[in-house]
């Protein structure tokens, strides 16, 4: 101290520039700390409940009183630009894409229309306009059961509470066609009083008590995923357990979750999703069993949640949330990917494109061989084969395609597992494989020995021509579905919830006019 008042009576100049330099800091250090307490009280305000939201409560409008950035970022799920080279927000006529899989789900729903799922925000309005949900003229019609809306709306959880899940799940589709209007939303996932995390989805609870566990254990960065598991999972319709007679939602997680694992389950109680068309085969149809494959994945092994991704933190002031856009990553890099990642976007893009490539062009060797299984099978039982003959042929042709199916309704299989998926595809083209060697076999005992007549199905209209769908009548009855039972079940809805606690929901719409015109 001595040395620097010596120095400081030497230069007076140097004083002074330790005080202005000592003020400067104080004041940095000053407005530093007033922009932290000005956050603080920002994030405090902000926090605060605009109103009392109720148990069950299915509007999300209403959530968004409260978490109107929440809400705001959840709207923009509307949004169907984003195109990836595979996939994306945009609504794909899958069918128009790949015309195989008409022939692949022949004489069941997804033959008929299957289009790339579009966001969260249109769950509802989707289930309306698919073909697969048919043309009911009143609540006990139609080919779909009550059950087909577990996943569409948090209408469904107010109805579990209000009815019980097994009376949920009876009866048609069109059931519940004036109640459940209000698309995957707010109450799916969160508790209205904490925002804690919470499972609604009963069949999640089950599938963990049977494998004696207890979801109530979960860690929260396990529930950022499991609240997606309540859905994004292979599942199937019981009908003989709990209820007789009642398709009750349930996963075939007894065994394990592996595509093997699920087989073996299945086949163990001799389920079928449907019978195949033109092969007879007993068929499975994968669901969407993304978390099962997601968890061999090398992101799950590291601890990463699906809301990681998906769903990833994003801040707007002072206050950081919880991005409800719910999105493919590849149209967040900057949020979802470099976080953790320090490469730039283009090779992130690479990385993942990569793996797709090297999945889809495996899986649609595949999906040919498949093709060509149902159309020989067909052609086998046209020359006179018997059931015993076609007996393992029949399984072949279902284990083949179960392994398609899983690594396909999968969807982000690909980048999320690609070492598992490619594994499943293999294993999938050798049992395809086995199977026509089988039918080669099986039609030289017929006395046939030339090569099967394959008929034209390269496209979309072809294909469903072939396996006689009447599209133009499919398309026609959907429409006048359209114009008059929606249209009550609309009205019937409108009526009921003007009936709800209304409130001012001037702030959520304003917060979401601006976000959209973003």
């Amino acid at each position: 101290m001595s040395t620097i008042r010596r120095d400081v009576k030497r230069k007076p100049w140097l004083g002074w520039m330790l005080f202005l330099l000592t003020v400067a800091v104080v004041i940095i250090i000053g407005m530093f700390m007033t922009n932290i307490m000005e956050r603080r009280t920002e994030a405090q305000f902000l926090d605060q409940k605009k109103i009392e939201i109720t148990s069950m409560e299915p509007r999300n409008e209403v959530w968004g009183i409260n978490y109107p950035r929440q809400y705001n970022s959840y709207m923009k799920t509307a949004d169907t630009t984003f195109h990836s080279k595979y996939n994306g927000a945009w609504k794909q006529d899958m069918l128009e894409t790949f015309p195989d899989l008409v022939i692949l789900w022949a004489g069941y729903g997804f033959a008929k229309d299957y289009r790339q799922g579009r966001g969260h925000v249109y769950a509802v309005e989707d289930i309306y306009n698919t073909l697969r949900t048919g043309a009911p003229i009143d609540k006990e019609s139609g080919p779909m059961p009550a059950t087909c809306w577990t996943c569409k709306s948090p209408d469904v959880p107010r109805l579990m509470v209000e009815k019980g899940a097994t009376e949920f799940y009876s009866g048609k589709w069109a059931k519940w066609g004036g109640e459940v209007v209000n698309a995957i939303g707010c109450a799916d996932c969160h508790d209205e009083k904490t925002m804690n995390l919470q499972i609604t989805r009963p069949a999640l609870i089950e599938a963990f008590e049977r494998q004696g566990k207890d979801i109530n254990d979960a860690s929260h960065n396990e529930m950022r995923s499991l609240v997606c598991a309540q859905c994004h999972v292979e599942y199937y319709f019981n009908k003989k357990k709990p209820a007789e007679g009642v398709p009750y939602l349930t996963f075939p997680w007894d065994n394990g979750t592996s595509v093997e694992q699920v087989e073996e389950y299945y086949d163990n109680i001799e389920f079928k999703d449907w019978t195949h068309a033109l092969s007879k085969a007993p068929m499975l149809k994968a669901q969407h069993p993304g978390y099962e494959i997601f968890q061999t994945g090398i992101h799950a092994k590291r601890g990463v949640s699906c809301a990681d991704c998906h769903m990833p933190y994003n801040s707007e002031g002072g206050v950081k949330f919880t991005d409800h856009h719910i999105q493919s990553p590849l149209n967040n890099l900057a949020n979802a990917c470099q976080v953790c990642h320090r490469e730039d976007s283009d090779e992130l893009m690479a990385n993942v494109t990569d793996h797709y490539d090297r999945v889809l062009d495996n899986r649609g060797k595949l999906e040919h061989l498949l093709v060509k299984l149902h159309l020989e099978a067909e052609y086998a039982w046209k020359l006179g084969a018997t059931e015993e003959q076609m007996k393992d042929i029949l399984m072949d042709i279902r284990h083949a395609q179960w392994r398609w199916d899983y690594a396909a309704a999968s969807h982000g299989g690909a980048f999320h597992a690609p070492v598992e998926t490619l594994r499943i595809i293999g294993t999938g083209i050798e049992i395809a494989q086995e199977g026509r060697i089988k039918l080669t076999k099986l039609f030289h005992e017929l006395g046939f020995d030339g090569e099967v007549p394959m008929p034209d199905v390269s496209t979309k209209e072809l294909a469903q021509q072939y396996i006689g769908l009447d599209m133009e009548k499919l398309n026609a009855d959907k429409n006048n579905f359209k114009g008059t039972l929606l249209v009550e079940w609309l009205k019937a809805a409108e009526e009921r919830e003007a009936k709800m606690p209304q409130y001012d929901q001037s702030n959520a719409s304003e917060a979401v006019k601006a976000s959209l015109q973003n």
